[in-house]
């Protein structure tokens, strides 16, 4: 059971780490949308959800993220926040 386990810490210390998302893609929005965003987590949180919210799904999401959770975003920001996440991060990105 010992071996099983240093072999599965050895295997796991082998494997690349994933780099973490500094950058978001470029365009409106993106200097806002990271500013915030990041303020309470990895930017990375975007690309996980992206293949599953729209411009509803990311509305939501941002809206849990200000009133559920009390994201420090000032409600006036959030418009231009998911436009852009919608635009750049939704199931078929233009």
């Amino acid at each position: 059971m010992r071996a099983l386990r240093v072999a599965a810490v050895g295997l796991a210390l082998a494997l690349p780490a994933r780099a973490a998302v500094t950058e978001l893609r470029p365009g409106p929005g993106a200097e806002v949308t990271a500013a915030n965003c990041a303020a309470c987590h990895s930017l990375d949180y975007i690309m996980m959800n992206a293949p599953f919210l729209d411009q509803a799904g990311w509305t939501a999401e941002v809206a849990k993220m200000v009133n559920v959770f009390r994201a420090p975003v000032e409600p006036s920001l959030m418009p231009e926040i998911v436009a852009y996440l919608a635009r750049h991060y939704g199931p078929a990105p233009r």
